[in-house]
């Protein structure tokens, strides 16, 4: 029985479940409120602000109790910066895309609410604030024995990305383009070694010209190196922001 009260669906023996496969499965209620921004309903409470607020701590202790043990020589200051970068803003709407929050924020907007909708899908914000709401939701449906593996397996690429590359050089590079109204992109250009020890190389572009390129075990570790590139290149060769003094 789960914590909702529901009868939980029979599983083979080894199934690995995902981050996915429990979104589908949420109680009807359950998964309504986790995609119901504040702003289409009247009381806050019935939005999936309360969601997220539980989902967030789920979501701590999850990679939490994943990386003290697979990482015994690292102090708490370490773990701290490990799991920090793990589960920030711009991961959880990561997983959030790859969860296709997007298409179900749409499905979910009530009638006339179509733009708003559009703005919301495209805040990060929104996005990692979803995500946190869908683990939450999990969480309350069928316990944290189910949902702890699940959210581990969701931001694994994430957690050997930040273990390779322990500065955000993605958050960073994405911030100082901002400011002069510039988008970077990344893309996968190569990929080497059998499925054990795999080799990616990515490339940053910003209006289809390359400004960095990396290499790493992960695809995330390849585009942060890229990102790291890029952001020599424009420390060097880039002007100023308009009115700026660094």
């Amino acid at each position: 029985m789960s914590r909702s009260g529901r009868p939980e669906r029979p599983r083979s023996p080894g199934t690995l479940e995902t981050l996915a496969s429990l979104l589908d499965e949420l109680p009807e209620d359950l998964a309504s409120k986790a995609f119901t921004h504040s702003s289409w309903v009247e009381r806050r409470s019935d939005s999936y602000e309360r969601l997220a607020f539980l989902g967030d701590v789920v979501l701590s202790f999850a990679i939490s109790d994943h990386i003290f043990p697979r990482f015994e020589g690292w102090g708490a200051g370490r773990l701290t910066k490990l799991r920090a970068q793990t589960v920030s803003r711009g991961a959880c709407a990561e997983v959030a895309r790859a969860l296709g929050v997007p298409d179900r924020l749409r499905a979910a907007a009530p009638d006339g609410v179509g733009k708003n909708a559009e703005v919301l899908i495209e805040s990060e914000r929104i996005l990692a604030s979803v995500c946190e709401s869908v683990i939450g939701a999990a969480y309350l449906a069928f316990g944290i024995e189910r949902v702890a593996p699940a959210v581990v397996e969701a931001f694994a690429e994430l957690i050997d990305a930040a273990v390779e590359s322990p500065e955000d050089h993605k958050s960073n590079l994405q911030e100082g383009l901002a400011r002069r109204a510039e988008v970077v992109a990344y893309r996968i250009v190569e990929a080497r070694g059998p499925a054990h020890d795999r080799s990616f190389v990515a490339i940053a572009e910003v209006g289809g010209e390359e400004i960095g390129r990396g290499r790493g075990r992960t695809k995330k570790a390849a585009e942060q190196e890229a990102a790291s590139q890029a952001l020599e290149r424009i420390e060097e060769d880039w002007p100023p922001a308009p009115g700026g003094g660094g």
